[in-house]
């Protein structure tokens, strides 16, 4: 029968679980390309890892023949994966990054070849068999697209998701044209006046502001004078009616005759 296969991890779990700086790290980069875990992206990290320590280790060692033949063929190597330019040396591989890795994705590439609404709709694509590379069905969205066949991403022909107009192919926006001098310098003078006249009109709501509460404090002052009127008058009123009772109470008492006494 043989050997039984050894399965071994592909990747590197960080030393310490709880680092709130590299977790909220690694949930960014899940939302912004659409991974299923943390697994996919200790992946794709412990693969920068291992560029960045070859580089390292042949930057710092001796120059023999050895070491020039392992540098060409990293060089191509990275060269034909599109993660450096062509001409690029050795020293630039250092900067990569776990993006740098990510956007060579299948499922990066899908969704930015505007073949899928979102990453995870890319995602979905791909483990339907929707999407071939070279006429050749992959149903890996972690698969590392060459430069070469970055251009050779499509759907396969057998899928409805073939036709552009299909409800779930994303819509194509139009690119914007660029805009020619004058309309510049008009949007330019629009904007410099729109500025200028901005403090006039803080201005004027201001004193409208001010405005609008001197009216209230004359009417409130209004108001507290024609209370006190109608109060004087009210006191006038009664004293009067008070005085004519009191004159026709003394008018209809009657008059004591000359001569005679009380009892």
């Amino acid at each position: 029968m043989g050997d039984p296969k050894r399965i071994r991890k592909k990747y590197v779990a960080p030393p310490h679980p709880w680092q709130k700086s590299r977790i909220e790290e690694e949930k960014a980069i899940i939302r912004e390309f659409g991974l299923k875990n943390k697994q996919e992206v200790w992946r794709m990290r412990s693969k920068a890892k291992d560029i960045a320590d070859q580089a390292k280790r042949l930057t710092s060692g001796t120059d023999t023949l050895q070491s020039k033949k392992e540098t060409e063929l990293l060089l191509a190597r990275l060269y034909k994966l599109g993660l450096l330019p062509q001409g690029a040396q050795i020293e630039s591989v250092l900067n990569l990054t776990i993006k740098d890795v990510l956007e060579r994705r299948l499922q990066t590439i899908v969704f930015k070849k505007g073949l899928a609404k979102s990453p995870k709709q890319a995602r979905q694509f791909i483990t339907h068999r929707h999407i071939v590379v070279n006429n050749k069905v992959i149903t890996s969205p972690s698969y590392i697209v060459t430069a070469a066949e970055e251009a050779a991403v499509a759907f396969i022909q057998k899928s409805a998701l073939a036709d552009p107009e299909h409800a779930e192919r994303a819509v194509q926006k139009e690119a914007p044209q660029p805009k020619k001098p004058k309309e510049e310098k008009a949007e330019e003078k629009k904007e410099g006046k729109k500025k200028k006249e901005a403090p006039k009109k803080a201005e004027v709501v201001e004193e409208k502001k001010e405005a609008k509460a001197e009216e209230k404090k004359e009417e409130k002052k209004e108001a507290t004078t024609d209370k006190v009127a109608k109060e004087k008058e009210a006191k006038v009123v009664g004293e009067t009616k008070e005085k004519t009772t009191q004159e026709k109470s003394k008018a209809e008492a009657p008059k004591e005759k000359p001569g005679e006494k009380k009892e």
